[in-house]
């Protein structure tokens, strides 16, 4: 889920160049692109920065933004983008422009992530924030089985696939989409519940809930039928129940150039051919 924040009308003004921290990906071409910003504007430690650079692909982006996550978040600055990898739906195009005017100018969007409590088999409960989506995926030949419950009221006895997932509004063009699931704009404020290979019944094609919606899904054979629920990149196998719902009390800040924000590309993917 995320909240846009509107350009400053004053954003034409001469701004202050920040103070960039820059973090790359271990691949070959955004280790050339740190070396090269590194040269031209420095490379703030962290702790004294404005911002943060991560360079690399989305799923480097998505671990730099995991580190911005949690209570006493490890990277509590905004980041912005530069795609050196490949899709880079959430960085910003790699220019050898003036970097710090374009971070000085850029919009800001707040993240906030859904929260993932899954009981394993064993009772250990384990949480996970995830920015895209939480996946329930089955371990084995079995087809899973799940109930699935929305604010305590059971909505779905069963469903025969191989998993479902819980989508913001941001990971609606990631995976979600893949499974057949609907792109969402920022501002809706709706998660995406989408399954994934359904079996039966053959015609649920998934639902749209309120961003307040809580979320449970219950593993049915669970012995027979085991079930991982992953939270974007973390996974935990051999669950038993899995809730699922938005934390607004976590937020990461993502920076994005006004002419390509993240609005307008969400946008732009419903329109693809």
């Amino acid at each position: 889920m995320a909240d846009h924040i509107a350009p400053d009308p004053a954003a034409d003004r001469e701004v202050a160049a920040p103070r960039l921290c820059f973090l790359a990906a271990d691949t070959e071409e955004a280790q050339a692109a740190l070396a090269e910003f590194g040269s031209r504007y420095g490379n703030t430690p962290l702790a004294e920065a404005d911002a943060v650079v991560a360079l690399g692909g989305d799923g480097f982006m998505l671990e730099t933004l995991h580190r911005g996550l949690g209570p006493a978040p490890l990277l509590p600055l905004p980041v912005y983008g530069v795609n050196r990898g490949s899709v880079g739906f959430l960085l910003n195009d790699y220019s050898d422009g003036d970097l710090p005017s374009r971070v000085a100018r850029a919009q800001k969007v707040h993240l906030h992530p859904l929260r993932m409590v899954a009981t394993r088999t064993n009772g250990e409960r384990v949480e996970a924030l995830a920015i895209n989506e939480v996946s329930l995926l089955r371990q084995s030949r079995q087809a899973a089985k799940l109930r699935i419950l929305v604010d305590g009221v059971e909505r779905l006895p069963e469903l025969n696939c191989d998993g479902a997932l819980v989508s913001t509004p941001a990971g609606s063009t990631a995976y979600n989409f893949s499974a057949h699931g609907p792109i969402i704009p920022l501002e809706a404020n709706v998660l995406a519940l989408t399954p994934i290979s359904v079996f039966r019944p053959r015609r649920w094609r998934g639902a749209l809930l309120s961003h307040t919606a809580r979320i449970r899904f219950e593993i049915l054979e669970s012995p027979k039928r085991p079930v991982s629920a992953v939270a974007d990149s973390f996974e935990v196998r051999e669950v038993a129940t899995v809730e699922v719902a938005e934390d607004r009390s976590v937020s990461q800040t993502l920076l994005f150039d006004p002419e390509f924000n993240l609005e307008e590309r969400i946008l732009k993917e419903q329109f693809m051919p």
